[in-house]
């Protein structure tokens, strides 16, 4: 497949309205593709350039972006950012750019999919103190032979925000319908394998494997997530439940095959380098190999502390052993999702809370089993006094399913109604605030695309604002006035008073007195709240049940 097609497929993508059309004309693809091409047309269609679980990042910067397709254009950086601030859109700029410099080229090397994903390849394994320059020579010859139509997915796909709303769920029921196989087939194949191209390739070759994809160590999986409820509504609904601790922690994923071990945070890197300790206490807790999840929680004096101490950890890649000395963490592990060679996401929740314990000698978890609301509440009173966040409560024969976020485990804290939000903006601060960005733009989730949902100001102090500018100072794509566009990359745990409909916001919705909460580090923007998520929260709150 040459990109130039790939490119007309977006464009055509770009251009539908409906879901099911959007999945009706990625369907019509996949089959045509050979075996090459097929997973890397998945991933690029869903403006990812390798598998979630893989370790490769392409590292290409809003700024080494310019430069690329500066030099091709033949003109400056400044021009560059002028064309995006005009249209807003990185994609539309370059296109435009390129349109302009192929009236003045007589030659260009057709670029193949296949080959361009060679060439993001080699941008990626690129490293050490060349490697910037190393990924400007690829990353113009790349757009030195697009035309401008591909340079516009070109610019898009490189900076991961391809912006045609073709999410996961859309993809996967392309591969559904594109080889006539059930789609919770290809959902169970996915939350094992955790690559959609892969799945689609399986889905081709063998239908029937699908249903026997297992969990590979040193492969994590998404992690399981929790939505906010209640105690009463679990019990009612479920009977008895399994309650515990909810930490203000980091999860992890930890893998173990002989004396081989890996850690992984919950945006699935590799910090096994950052937490040897971790590492060591789960090694010697365990003869057996494992995938487990759990949580790395910050203790001083036997009491937890706040999880800005534990996110230091993770993220500290030198002088690890006096970064030890200074914040103390212990892993509290509280499920298996694979035990000596046998993948246990299938198996009842109950089941798999055996086999741990049969597992590990130590650091699991404590679990209270609770079939009437007083008792689970007496529960949620001693993680409080414990200095816990509050509580999990989980259904007994629940599945473990991988990035989904359900009510078979549900979270249990006090206080202020809080979303996990992408940051897709930011605004120029005046007075005090003068010199850094004051406020900042947030969205919600829905196929792959960013809605807004609303803007927070309320909750940063003068030392957090200088490191969120430090932070967002060079993920700016495109400036408008006193407005900046920025890569969606940054996770805000944000609070609010209530939901409210919009008409001045894409999602439809607007958030009332929003205050920000943490940044949470922890956590991709494929985990932000999705909009329908947000839209049954707006339900709950209309019918005076609210989400706690």
């Amino acid at each position: 497949m040459l990109f130039l097609e790939f490119a007309r497929v977006c464009e055509r993508l770009e251009g539908t309205p409906g879901r099911l059309d959007m999945i009706g004309v990625t369907a019509e693809v996949l089959p045509g593709l050979d075996d090459e091409e097929l997973p890397i047309f998945v991933r690029f269609i869903m403006g990812r350039v390798f598998p979630d679980w893989s370790t490769k990042k392409l590292g290409v910067g809003p700024n080494l972006l310019y430069d690329a397709v500066a030099y091709v254009a033949g003109t400056k950086r400044k021009v560059v950012r002028e064309a995006i601030n005009a249209t807003g859109d990185v994609g539309l700029a370059v296109e435009d750019l390129l349109a302009k410099k192929e009236q003045t080229s007589f030659f260009i090397q057709e670029l193949e999919l296949a080959g361009v994903y060679r060439e993001l390849e080699r941008m990626a394994a690129t490293g050490g103190q060349r490697s910037q320059r190393e990924k400007l020579r690829v990353a113009q010859g790349l757009f030195g032979n697009a035309r401008p139509l591909e340079g516009r997915y070109l610019a898009r796909l490189m900076l991961e925000e391809l912006r045609i709303g073709m999410g996961e769920g859309n993809v996967r029921d392309a591969i559904a319908q594109a080889f006539e196989i059930d789609v919770d087939l290809v959902e169970h194949a996915h939350q094992a394998m955790n690559d959609l191209g892969e799945v689609a390739l399986l889905a081709r070759r063998d239908p029937d494997a699908l249903s026997r994809v297992t969990i590979e160590p040193f492969r994590p999986v998404k992690m399981m997530l929790a939505q906010a409820g209640t105690i009463a509504a679990q019990i009612e609904e479920h009977g008895e439940v399994a309650v515990e601790y909810k930490y203000d922690g980091s999860r992890f994923q930890f893998h173990k095959v002989g004396d081989v071990c890996r850690i992984y945070s919950r945006r699935l890197e590799d910090v096994t380098e950052s937490l040897p300790d971790i590492v060591a206490l789960l090694r010697e807790a365990t003869d057996h190999d494992v995938i487990l999840d759990g949580e790395a929680v910050a203790v001083r004096d036997g009491r937890p502390m706040p999880f800005q101490y534990v996110i230091r950890r993770f993220r500290r890649k030198h002088e690890v052993d006096a970064m030890m000395e200074k914040i103390e963490l212990v892993p509290r592990v509280f499920d298996i999702l694979y035990l000596d060679g046998e993948t246990l996401m299938d198996r009842p929740f109950s089941e798999r809370r055996k086999l741990l314990e049969g597992a590990l000698r130590d650091h699991v978890t404590g679990q209270f089993l609770a079939a009437d609301v007083a008792a689970a509440e007496a529960v949620y009173d001693a993680a409080l006094d414990l200095g816990h966040e509050g509580v999990m409560v989980k259904v007994l024969d629940a599945p473990y399913t991988p990035g989904v976020r359900g009510r078979l485990w549900v979270k249990v804290k006090p206080g202020v109604e809080t979303l996990d939000l992408a940051v897709i903006g930011a605004e120029w601060g005046e007075g005090r605030r003068a010199g850094t960005f004051g406020s900042f733009l947030l969205a919600v989730q829905d196929q792959g695309r960013f809605l807004p949902v609303g803007k927070v100001a309320t909750g940063i102090n003068d030392e957090t604002l200088a490191e969120l500018y430090a932070l967002f100072k060079e993920k700016v794509i495109a400036r408008s006035g006193k407005e900046v566009t920025v890569e969606p990359e940054v996770v805000f745990e944000v609070g609010y008073s209530e939901l409210q409909t919009s008409p001045n916001y894409a999602s439809g919705y607007a958030l009332r007195f929003p205050r920000f909460v943490r940044v949470r580090e922890d956590k991709s923007v494929d985990e932000v709240e999705s909009l329908d998520s947000l839209t049954e929260r707006y339900i709950q709150q209309r019918n005076g049940q609210g989400s706690l």
